[in-house]
């Protein structure tokens, strides 16, 4: 198994975005592991890992400040009984466990 993405990251952080969405922000901290995250994190693959399809979620490289920023729909709205995470504050910590592919497009 490869690196995972808390093991390149500096940071890595969710919260709400909204009522109906989570923002996932991945601080990478140099250029060297932005470019390894952008590569190495699929689109796809976060999409996968929380039932999404890909068509929903939002993607964002932002090279200049070394992040990439996924959107995404919450599976229920924040605060509704269903909801397992009001703050959307652990959906981090499983994002950082992903392990990164090295030979992938970020998109």
């Amino acid at each position: 198994m490869g690196e995972r993405l808390g093991d390149v990251a500096e940071k890595v952080r969710s919260k709400n975005a909204g009522p109906f969405w989570v923002t996932i922000d991945v601080f990478c901290g140099s250029a060297t592991a932005y470019r390894q995250v952008e590569a190495g994190l699929s689109s796809a693959a976060v999409a996968a890992l929380f039932g999404v399809s890909e068509t929903r979620l939002k993607r964002y490289d932002l090279p200049d400040l070394h992040v990439v920023k996924f959107s995404l729909p919450r599976p229920a709205v924040q605060g509704a009984a269903e909801d397992r995470d009001m703050h959307g504050a652990g959906w981090a910590a499983i994002v950082a466990a992903m392990p990164l592919t090295p030979n992938q497009t970020g998109a």
